[in-house]
Order: structure tokens, then C-alpha cells, then sequence
């Protein structure tokens, strides 16, 4: 009798997920516990649409309950384990399915019986109480141990469990998977399909079709009297589409005017969840315009956008750098208050900062920040990054610094060097030095970079003193001064004309680093020709030479300059502009003729004098 009870259970639960809790409970008091039963009701692989073996339409009446599509049934009672079929003739007096097929050992089906037995003076364990079972079998005996009437057929069992034509809705979606070109609401209308609501969901639950040919299959079940449209299955159409990986421009497009043409006549249909699901997939298309225009018809269609619908149309317009509209809708959402969580915040602010709105980015924060939706650190971070590459926003940044906590701050170096390079770009060292005095104190830990920023605004701003005493702060930290942050200090010294300070530094630097850049004495060369000491600017170069560093044109340029027009010395001009063609370097035309001139001008001279005594 159980098999009976379990012939019914099938086929009322061939739907996935749909496992009585009876059942589950009475599993779980067993004692002791056996192996893991294997679940006989487990949804099947996608391509098999639940119903693999199923073939419920497909028994011959005429042939005395034999399956007309070559399936044969099973021998009887007498060897009811024996492999066979899935499906078989309930008639002939065989199980519905074999206990190998459906995965039972002898062991679990005396406990799938029992359970039966235990469940039988309670409501039925399908569902449904013994009278409610009783009446959908036409009346009957009320025994406790009939859960399916003796005279009822299993065809009329199915009939009132499952009502689809299993094999018409396979040849509807084997014509649905094909590529092949043919008219389809004609092909549909020659299979006689009988629509239901069941029928249209398995059909857009079904992997593999094709979107073009789903939509049409849709269009043509909405205008069947049989099939009445919900918003469920229209929002099951929209998940298939956008689901779907090979879903085109076009057939994107062809969605959404499907959509439109349905709210024009049944708006209630439409709900918030449908428009999110096509702008994700405008989004996913790259089609921005698309996806605002599916945002701004939320209003017209009866429906109001949530913080999803906000946050997928900002993610659309920003893939496309549309940041002017992105923000347009920032400033919807904002007043709408429909927030998204502080993920979701923390890209939104990161797409502003891209499109180089920081000021919208910084008010997006704030307003997350009062509605406890305050993004991860790494969003902050990149907002206080964006505000420092601007002069106007950098003490806006600084502000921020603040919001970090004191863990979070030990591993904030980027967002803190990021604002005293702002600081120090604004000449603003004063604020800069008190930023780095914190760091030191409170973390993070500064390291070289912040340092050389730090004493390189010093420098210019002349606060020598200073900037000496944040070296040896370094030295103390453990730090070591690197050549830029020596030649920082003796530009800083050249500067002031304070040459005996720029080359007592320049001493120590190369103590420490035997090898210097051309930058370092080109700030020596640059300072001794700024207070004319020419001939000492002239031992700085031939020193660079025997330090292995050869001097650029830049170098040679600034020298003959110096020479003629502050020395009017054109004969030591001469020997640079030879010691530039032995190295293969070009004095500029404009230079050449400098020298010729002043050499031009002292002859004139001479003549004169020459005159003059004469």
C-alpha cells in the first residue's frame, strides 16, 4: 500500500524544494540514525525540467494501460525491486517507480513505509487532511490507511496532481531550443497547447531558450482567454532574459517595449523589482541611456524606485562616464532617502570621484554618515585621496582625516600622504609640519615620502631651521635622509644664497652616498652663478666629470650664460662649447650667438681704447 501512498506523493510534489516537513521531522526522530536517506525528490539537473522520465499522457487506453511510447511495465507485485522504467502502468498492478531508481535500499523502504503508517491516523502527510484527500478522489472510503481511493485510476490521480501535458510541453520547448527558422505563434497554435499558469513557468524556468523566441512565446500565451497574466510570471520572464548570458541589445530592447506595452494597459502588473531587473540588464549591455530612460518611467508605470533601483541606475550611467546624469540621480536618491548599504555607498562615492566630482562625492558621505550607512574605509580612502588632488579641497580632505578610528588610522599612509602632499602643493607647511607632528604622535607612522614632502615646503618657504631639525627627527625614527630630501635642504639654502650651508649639506650627502645625481650639483652650479662666484661653479662641474657623472646641456647652457653675460668672459665660453662637441652635445643656436657677440663687443671696445690713446 505505501507504494500506492508513494505513487501520489510523486506526483503531487514533482515540483523542486517541495518536501513535506512531516516527513523531514519524522526522519530526523529516528533512533538510532541511519545513513543519510538519499532524497528521491531532488531537483533534477536543468536540462531535464523535472521530468525527465515522466511520461503521465503517454499511456495507450486501448492497450490495457501498456505505455504506448515502448516503455514497459514491470512484471508485477511478485518482484517489485526488479529495474525497470521510471514510470510504469498503475493498472497492471506495478509500482510507480522502482526503489533502485528512486535510490532506496530495502532498509529505507520499510522506513519510508512506517513512516506512512505513523502519519496515517494524522492529516495527510502531503498536505492535506484525510477528508480533504477523500473529496479529491470523489468521496470514498475514509480509511485512515487510504490515502488514494482502491477505484480511482492513477491516471485520474495525475490528472488531479499534475496538470500538464508533459509531452506537449516538451515539444514546445524542444521548438523554443531550436535555431531552427520557423513562424511561431503558427507552430504553437498547431501543437493545441494547454496553457496554464504551472505551464508558462516551466517553460521560462527551462534553461536554454532563446530569448527572442521566449518573448514570443510569452506574447502568444498573453493572448490566450485560458492564461491569465500575474506579475509573478511577468517578473519570472524578466529574470529569465536578463539571467540569461547570450541576451542581446535587441532582445533587450524587445523586453522592455514588451514591458511598456503591458503597462499602458495593465500597470498593476509592474512592480519596482521587474524595472531593477531591466536596468541591471541595460547596465550589464552597457546601454546607459537605456537604463535611465527604464529609471525615469518608475513614476509613469505605478511604481516607486527603492535604493537598488538607485544604486543600478548610478553603476549604468557611470560605466558610460554619463557622471552629470549619475549625479542627477544621486541628488533623486539623497532626497528620496532610500539609501543602499555602505557598500553599494562606497562605489558610488569612488564613481563621483572618478568623474571628478569629489564635492558631490563628499556630500554623498555625509548624508550615508548621518543615516548610519557610512562606507568601508577603502571608499573613504579614495574619497580623501580625490580631495587632495584639488587646491580647494584639500582642508576639506584634512577634515576627514578625523573620521578615522584609531585602528583604522594605522593603516591609512596612503590618505594621509595624499593630504600633506595637498597641504605642501598649496604651500601650506605650516599645517603640513602640525599633520606630520600628529602622525608621529597618533600614527600612521610616516616614512621617507612624507618627510621630503614636509621639508621640501619648508625649504621654499625658508623655514631652514625647521626643515633641519625634521632630518634629524628622521635620523632619530630610524629614518635615513635619501639624496632627494639633502638636495631639498641645499635647494632650499641656494635659494637664500646661503652657499657655505647648501655645501656643507652637499658634503654630508655625499658621505652617505658616494654617488650623487646630476640634480645635486646642478643646484650647486645654479647657486654659486647666482652670487657670480663662476669660477667655483666651474670646480663644481669639472668635480660632477670626476665623479662619473657627465653634465647635460642644461648644465653647459646655464654656465656660457652665466660666463657672457655676467662675466663677459667669452674665451672660458669657448672651452665649454668645445668640451660640449668632444661629449657630442649642441649648444642652442641663441647661445652660439652670445658668444660671438660679447667676443664682438670686447674687440669694439678695444679698438676704442686703442683710439682713444692713440
Amino acid at each position: 500500500m505505501w507504494r500506492t501512498r508513494a505513487s501520489a506523493f510523486l506526483l503531487r510534489y514533482s515540483a523542486p524544494g517541495r518536501i513535506p516537513r512531516q516527513i523531514l521531522a519524522s526522519l530526523k526522530t529516528l533512533n538510532p540514525p541511519l545513513s543519510p536517506l538519499p532524497n528521491p525528490l531532488r531537483r533534477p539537473s536543468p536540462s531535464r525540467v523535472h521530468f525527465g522520465h515522466c511520461r503521465f499522457f503517454s499511456v495507450d487506453p486501448a492497450a490495457g494501460g501498456v505505455p504506448a511510447t515502448g516503455e514497459v511495465s514491470s512484471g508485477g507485485d511478485d518482484d517489485p525491486f526488479e529495474e525497470g522504467p521510471a514510470v510504469v502502468s498503475v493498472e497492471s498492478g506495478s509500482s510507480l517507480a522502482s526503489d533502485e531508481n528512486l535510490g532506496f535500499t530495502s532498509q529505507e523502504s520499510e522506513l519510508w513505509s512506517s513512516t506512512f503508517r505513523e502519519q496515517s491516523g494524522k492529516d495527510d502527510i502531503f498536505g492535506g487532511s484525510q477528508d480533504d484527500l477523500a473529496e479529491v478522489n470523489g468521496g470514498g472510503d475514509h480509511s485512515r490507511a487510504n490515502l488514494v481511493s482502491e477505484g480511482s485510476s492513477a491516471e485520474e490521480a495525475a490528472g488531479e496532481v499534475l496538470e500538464i501535458d508533459v509531452e506537449k510541453l516538451e515539444n514546445a520547448l524542444s521548438f523554443l531550443q531550436s535555431i531552427v527558422e520557423e513562424p511561431l505563434e503558427s507552430t504553437l497554435d498547431k501543437m493545441d497547447l494547454t496553457l496554464s499558469e504551472e505551464f508558462v513557468v516551466r517553460v521560462l524556468q527551462t534553461p536554454l531558450v532563446l530569448a527572442d523566441k521566449l518573448i514570443g512565446f510569452f506574447k502568444w500565451a498573453s493572448k490566450k482567454p485560458e492564461f491569465a497574466m500575474t506579475s509573478s510570471v511577468l517578473d519570472l520572464l524578466v529574470r529569465a532574459i536578463s539571467g540569461s548570458v547570450e541576451c542581446s541589445k535587441n532582445e533587450a530592447y524587445m523586453l522592455w517595449d514588451l514591458i511598456k506595452e503591458i503597462g499602458e494597459t495593465e500597470k498593476e502588473l509592474l512592480t519596482t523589482e521587474i524595472f531593477n531587473q531591466l536596468i541591471s540588464l541595460f547596465s550589464k549591455l552597457e546601454k546607459s541611456k537605456a537604463s535611465f530612460e527604464v529609471f525615469n518611467r518608475f513614476e509613469e508605470f505605478g511604481c516607486r524606485p527603492n535604493a537598488e533601483s538607485y544604486y543600478l541606475t548610478i553603476q549604468a550611467l557611470s560605466k558610460r562616464s554619463a557622471f552629470d546624469r549619475a549625479w542627477s540621480v544621486c541628488e533623486r536618491m539623497l532626497a528620496s532617502g532610500e539609501l543602499p548599504d555602505g557598500e553599494k555607498i562606497g562605489k558610488v562615492i569612488a564613481w563621483l570621484c572618478k568623474g571628478k566630482r569629489v564635492k558631490d562625492a563628499h556630500f554623498v558621505y555625509l548624508t550615508a554618515k548621518q543615516n548610519d550607512k557610512c562606507p568601508l574605509h577603502a571608499y573613504v580612502d579614495f574619497l580623501v585621496c580625490g580631495l587632495s588632488r584639488n587646491d580647494d579641497t584639500v582642508h576639506i580632505a584634512l577634515e576627514l582625516l578625523d573620521d578615522y578610528s584609531e585602528e583604522s588610522r594605522k593603516y591609512a599612509v596612503k590618505p594621509f600622504t595624499s593630504v600633506i602632499s595637498g597641504l605642501c602643493r598649496i604651500q601650506d607647511a605650516e599645517v603640513a609640519k602640525k599633520l606630520l607632528d600628529k602622525m608621529i604622535d597618533s600614527g600612521p607612522h610616516p616614512g621617507n615620502v612624507i618627510f621630503n614632502h614636509v621639508i621640501s615646503s619648508l625649504s621654499k618657504a625658508g623655514e631652514m631651521d625647521d626643515a633641519l631639525a625634521l632630518i634629524r627627527q628622521m635620523e632619530n625614527r630610524g629614518l635615513r635622509p635619501d639624496i632627494y630630501t639633502y638636495s631639498v635642504i641645499m635647494s632650499g639654502y641656494a635659494k637664500g644664497g646661503l652657499m657655505d650651508e647648501a655645501r656643507m649639506v652637499f658634503n654630508e650627502a655625499k658621505k652617505r652616498y658616494p654617488k650623487l645625481i646630476s640634480t645635486t650639483y646642478h643646484i650647486l652650479i645654479r647657486g654659486y652663478c647666482k652670487i657670480e662666484e663662476f669660477e667655483t661653479a666651474l670646480e663644481c662641474m669639472k668635480e660632477m666629470k670626476n665623479d662619473g657623472i657627465q653634465p647635460n646641456t642644461d648644465e653647459y647652457n646655464k654656465m656660457v650664460q652665466s660666463f657672457c653675460l655676467k662675466a663677459l668672459d667669452w674665451r672660458t665660453a669657448e672651452k665649454l662649447l668645445e668640451e660640449m662637441k668632444e661629449c657630442g652635445l649642441h649648444l642652442k643656436g641663441i647661445t652660439r650667438s652670445l658668444i660671438a657677440a660679447v667676443k664682438e663687443l670686447e674687440e669694439e671696445e678695444l679698438k676704442n681704447v686703442v683710439a682713444i690713446e692713440a
